[in-house]
């Protein structure tokens, strides 16, 4: 038996008045999804536990059969995984953003003009990154370059600030009133302050500038952990798994979780990505021996960030073929399978954030037809009835074990 999850990250959405009240994917032309929707099991489940923040950690975690109450220490320790960092149980470690921010000589009096630094390339943000770690380690700090505007920052012995704001709840505000305010998120500000002042004039960034493009003129720390403890994927399940996606994060926990991680050329994390190169991937993985294999699409998540609505139905039609290669693949192969198709959390084109909202689901399952939905929107989703209150029990649903 293969199992397959495909999904699309920030996927769920609002009715947008830019789509004429529709969500992306009541707009978007999905005909395979949607084939299978009718025959799938479907409905709605919370994968954000209660009191704890709507971030794709937390989500994917769930999604994954994971309980993030039990085993989350925090975003950017994952990614520090992916990175190859090896921490220590008294290191803290943050993530550091490249971003935009607008050019009032106050700090405090500057707006939030772009969390990505114009979806800087990796190639660019390496010059940066290493230029600062040169003019910023010390007193424990020490940065890390990561993949386009994700990076880290690890302090030795260090403390938990508690008030570090994702860039990307603020795109288009004012940073005041979003800054660290204790003592040691007071540290964490000092150092954006001088990265703003070692950012402004770089090379880099006035070469972006003569071309059209937002600089990164400054570092933004946030989404701040300590060393996590995750348990073994295969231990925990029993089966062999892999893992596919282009962001840190993701890769961080498949390999904490002892997945294989699997790199695909030309994966972005945007709508750009490789989308049916993932496909193909997971399906050699299958064949290689992996039991299940998790796709993960950053695209839907970055359009919502951007308020980018046509992006975002264009990445939903993307994942449609995606999900047609692998389906169609594994029935090839005669296979017995079963495929999970979902979001991790909504990220509407409207708030330019994620939310807590429960996802919709749909679970197909090879040679087993059940009565579905028509499409598979948020809507159809709901009106099943169906309803799980913990998103790791989505796992427990596609091994048939719930």
């Amino acid at each position: 038996m293969k199992y397959v999850v495909i999904l699309g990250d920030g996927m769920a959405d609002y009715p947008d008045k830019n789509l004429n009240g529709k969500t992306p994917l009541e707009v978007a032309n999905k005909p395979y999804i949607d084939g299978l929707a009718k025959v799938s099991e479907a409905g709605l489940c919370s994968t954000i536990p209660q009191g704890m923040k709507p971030g794709s950690d937390v989500a994917n975690l769930s999604v994954l059969g994971y309980d993030p109450a039990k085993c989350y220490s925090g975003r950017s320790p994952l990614e520090a995984a992916s990175i190859g960092i090896e921490l220590k149980d008294t290191d803290v470690t943050a993530r550091a953003n490249l971003v935009t921010l607008s050019d009032e000589e106050v700090y405090e009096d500057k707006t939030m003009i772009d969390y990505s630094a114009g979806e800087i390339t990796t190639a660019e943000a390496k010059v940066l990154i290493d230029y600062l770690a040169e003019k910023l380690n010390g007193d424990g700090y020490s940065l890390y370059s990561g993949v386009s505007y994700r990076h880290c920052l690890v302090k030795e012995n260090g403390r938990i600030a508690g008030d570090l704001t994702p860039p990307h709840d603020i795109t288009g505000k004012a940073v005041k009133g979003h800054l660290p305010e204790s003592a040691e998120g007071k540290k964490y500000l000092a150092l954006m302050k001088k990265s703003y002042e070692l950012l402004k004039d770089h090379p880099v960034n006035l070469k972006r500038i003569k071309d059209g493009k937002n600089p990164a003129n400054s570092l933004w720390f946030w989404g701040e952990g300590t060393k996590p403890d995750l348990p073994d994927f295969k231990e925990k399940f029993g089966i062999q798994g892999a893992m596919i996606s282009a962001v840190d994060l993701l890769k961080g926990i498949g390999k904490l979780s002892g997945m294989q991680v699997i790199n695909v050329k030309g994966a972005t994390g945007n709508y750009d990505t490789n989308f049916i190169g993932k496909a193909e991937a997971c399906l050699k993985a299958l064949k290689d021996g992996a039991d299940y294999v998790y796709i993960h699409m950053e695209a839907p998540d970055e359009c919502g960030h951007h308020g980018d609505a046509e992006h975002k139905v264009y990445s939903i039609e993307q994942i449609d073929g995606v999900v047609k290669t692998v389906v169609e693949g594994l029935k090839e192969a005669g296979e017995d399978f079963a495929v999970l198709i979902c979001p991790d959390h909504p990220t509407p084109l409207s708030v330019k954030t994620h939310t807590s909202d429960p996802v919709p689901y749909i679970i197909y399952r090879s040679g087993k037809k059940v009565k579905g939905i028509e499409s598979y929107t948020e809507k159809n989703a709901a009106s099943t009835g169906i309803f799980l209150s913990h998103g790791y029990d989505l796992m427990s649903k596609l091994l048939g074990k719930y």
